[in-house]
């Protein structure tokens, strides 16, 4: 069972990130790409069709997740392991401070 999460650039649906058996794999939507607008998440995951792989979390995702005290409420809040990459980015990454958000996707969406 893999956890995924719908990636927003703002307000618009850019890709999907996952974690997979041998890591993390971060694609872009086929929609936001063809979009002359659309922006890259980041340097490091420029626009592409392919999809990005990692055996760790990608570090402009991992720089999402609160780090400090306010870590340690989510970590109490929803019991979640402080090395639970993954369910940290779902749980706390739903409304950050910068342009780019992540939403839990649901196995059966």
């Amino acid at each position: 069972m893999s956890r995924r999460g719908k990636v927003f650039f703002g307000d618009r649906f850019c890709g999907i990130i996952e974690e997979t058996e041998t890591g993390y794999r971060f694609t872009y939507n086929p929609e936001y790409l063809v979009n002359k607008e659309s922006k890259a998440v980041s340097k490091t995951l420029p626009l592409s069709k392919r999809a990005f792989t990692s055996k760790t979390m990608f570090p402009f995702f991992d720089g999402l997740i609160p780090e400090g005290w306010l870590l340690d409420i989510a970590e109490k809040h929803w019991k979640i392991d402080k090395r639970d990459r993954m369910g940290l980015l779902l749980a706390c990454c739903n409304d950050c401070i910068g342009a780019v958000s992540v939403k839990s996707l649901n196995e059966e969406e």
